[in-house]
C-alpha cells in the first residue's frame, strides 16, 4: 500500500518519486512479481514521509509500468486499475500492507453519452479558468480516452477539485451518478475561482474576534 496526499482514480496515470527506504524495498518486492501493483489511499491525517499517517478505507490498485532509477531514489509511473475498500490494515513490514476488498467496476451505458460531453465542457473550462491563477495539475487540453468508460472517470480525475471531493467522486455507486457528481462539484467549485488579492489589500477575517459562532 502507498499512501498519498493525492487521490487516485481508475484508468488515470501516477507518477511518483520514490526515495523512502521503506517504499524502495516494496518496489524491488514489486519488481520480482510477473505483474507489479500497489495499493493506493489519500492520507487522511499526517503526511506521506515518516510514517503516523492516517488513511482513508477506500482507494485505487496502480498498475506499475516504468520505473526509472536514479541516484537514491526511483521514479516510476503506474496507472489506475480497479477501486477497493480496506477490511484490515496489517502491520509495516516495514511498509503498509492491508487486506483489501475489490469494488464492482462501474457499467456504461451509451444513453450517458451526453452526460460524459456535459461534464468533459464543464471541467474542461473550469479547469482552463483554474489555470490562470496557477497550481492546476492537469492542462484543459490534456488527452483522454476514446473509449467512455475511462474518459469518464479521466474527465472526474482533471476537475479542479480538492481531495474531499475527489473521494466522493471515487465513491460513486455507478456512472451517471459519477457524471453528475463530477458536475455539480466541479460548478459548485467555480465560483471559489478568483483573481489574487492585489497587493497592498488588507483581507479582513469577521470571525477574527475569536468568538465561536457555533
Amino acid at each position: 500500500m502507498f499512501p498519498l496526499g493525492a487521490v487516485l482514480f481508475p484508468h488515470t496515470p501516477l507518477a511518483l518519486r520514490i526515495f523512502e527506504e521503506r517504499y524502495l524495498v516494496m518496489l524491488g518486492r514489486l519488481l520480482d512479481e510477473t505483474d507489479p501493483a500497489f495499493g493506493v489511499v489519500l492520507i487522511e491525517r499526517g503526511s506521506e514521509t515518516g510514517g503516523g499517517d492516517q488513511r482513508f478505507a477506500l482507494g485505487t490498485m496502480a498498475q506499475l509500468s516504468h520505473v526509472v532509477p536514479q541516484a537514491g531514489q526511483m521514479q516510476i509511473v503506474a496507472r489506475g486499475t480497479e477501486r477497493f475498500e480496506i477490511v484490515e490494515w496489517l502491520d509495516d513490514a516495514p511498509y503498509p500492507r492491508a487486506d483489501v476488498r475489490p469494488l464492482p467496476d462501474l457499467e456504461w451505458n451509451d444513453a450517458l453519452l451526453p452526460l460524459l460531453d456535459e461534464a468533459e465542457k464543464i471541467v474542461r473550462r473550469v479547469l482552463s479558468r483554474a489555470q490562470q491563477f496557477g497550481g492546476t495539475r492537469w492542462d484543459p487540453e490534456v488527452e483522454l480516452s476514446e473509449d467512455p468508460l475511462p474518459r469518464a472517470w479521466q474527465v472526474a480525475a482533471i476537475a479542479p477539485l480538492g481531495e474531499l471531493d475527489q473521494m466522493e467522486l471515487l465513491r460513486s455507486p455507478t456512472l451517471g451518478g459519477l457524471l453528475r457528481a463530477t458536475i455539480d462539484l466541479t460548478l459548485a467549485a467555480e465560483p471559489l475561482l478568483a483573481d489574487p488579492v492585489p497587493d497592498g489589500v488588507i483581507v479582513v477575517d469577521d470571525d477574527a474576534d475569536g468568538s465561536d459562532d457555533d
